[in-house]
């Protein structure tokens, strides 16, 4: 039954994986999921990690999450440009964070910079049956 489970949950993921993780060459953006655990003590939730990679001048266009999510994100590399619910433009820098509640717009999510990459971790508690991270809007 164990072996069951673990070959369920690596398809799921794999699934999950390769629905998330796509190369949108006009956006110069990567996302990959990197990471997903049902949370043991929360029934029903999971935690899901995202690396998304911006290369110079990279962008994702606008999206929303799933109303399930909150989302912590932390910048690994260079700085990203991020805009929630309308609110200003936020410069964030390596090492720095910023937090998405469910449901929140996410207007504005690009690389600062025309010269370097810049890549950030996005950790989500979200559903565990969630499989779309990102809905676009464009």
């Amino acid at each position: 039954m164990i072996r069951n489970l673990m070959i369920v949950t690596a398809i799921v993921a794999l699934t999950i994986a390769s629905a998330l993780a796509h190369d949108t060459s006009p956006d110069k953006s990567r996302v990959t999921l990197v990471y997903d655990h049902p949370l043991p003590n929360v029934p029903g939730k999971s935690m899901k990690g995202v690396l998304v990679e911006y290369e110079p001048g990279g962008s994702s266009p606008a999206h929303t999450h799933p109303y399930s999510a909150f989302i912590y994100a932390t910048i690994l590399e260079g700085a990203i440009r991020s805009q929630v619910n309308g609110g200003p433009v936020v410069t964030y820098r390596a090492g720095e964070s910023f937090s998405e509640f469910p449901g929140d717009h996410h207007g504005v999510s690009e690389n600062a910079s025309a010269t370097q990459r810049a890549r950030l971790l996005a950790v989500f508690v979200v559903d565990t049956d969630e499989t779309v991270l990102t809905i676009d809007e464009d």
